[in-house]
């Protein structure tokens, strides 16, 4: 879904001219080097989240489920702030021309907003995993992808706007933290239920 979804954003913007395709592909690559290290808080989670559930230990379940929490949020906070304060030192790193650099700040700034909310949503779908209900995560995941960022970025690229494109992605987070929030309350009843009856 997420690269089926890249290919079609790139598509969407390429009308904007080879500096935009640059800058789009510079955000990616920082912004899945940010991803990466949310992304073993996805693994540990899942892990010590189904372990505890299993061993019948609801504190220590809700505890892994806090910690993990804070931990993912805290490191997209620290993407965020480097999006935020350098974007122009990060965007450095892949030898921009002058019209590329100021397409890509605006680009890392906006999509940077995406992290926190990012964040909970990684753990909320290592938890969806961890309990059983995986078909939560790919009904987030497409939502997100398919059903909101790339129609929104069609429209908004139809304005002939680039900084307009770049909130799609804020837009979908949204959509995306909506459901994960749904979602993970219901899998958390289901499995207090669970620990309840052990």
């Amino acid at each position: 879904v997420f690269s089926i979804s890249n290919v079609l954003i790139q598509s969407s913007i390429n009308s904007f001219g080879a500096d935009v395709v640059a800058a789009n592909t510079a955000a990616g690559n920082l912004d899945s080097f940010i991803y990466t290290a949310c992304n073993s808080v996805y693994h540990a989670s899942m892990t010590f989240t189904s372990q505890n559930l299993g061993a019948g230990k609801p504190e220590r379940f809700r505890r892994t489920i806090r910690l993990s929490a804070v931990t993912a949020i805290a490191i997209m906070c620290v993407g965020l702030a480097l999006f935020e304060i350098i974007p122009g030192t990060l965007l450095s790193l892949f030898s921009p021309s002058e019209e590329m650099l100021t397409i890509g700040r605006t680009a890392l700034r906006i999509i940077g907003l995406t992290f926190p909310l990012a964040g909970f949503c990684i753990v909320s779908g290592s938890v969806f995993q961890a309990l059983g209900t995986p078909f939560y995560s790919l009904i987030v995941s497409v939502c997100r992808q398919i059903c909101v960022l790339l129609p929104v970025a069609y429209l908004l690229s139809l304005t002939g706007r680039l900084e307009l494109v770049w909130w799609s992605f804020p837009i979908a987070e949204l959509v995306s933290l909506t459901l994960s929030a749904i979602f993970l309350r219901r899998t958390l009843r289901a499995a207090s239920e669970r620990l309840s009856q052990k």
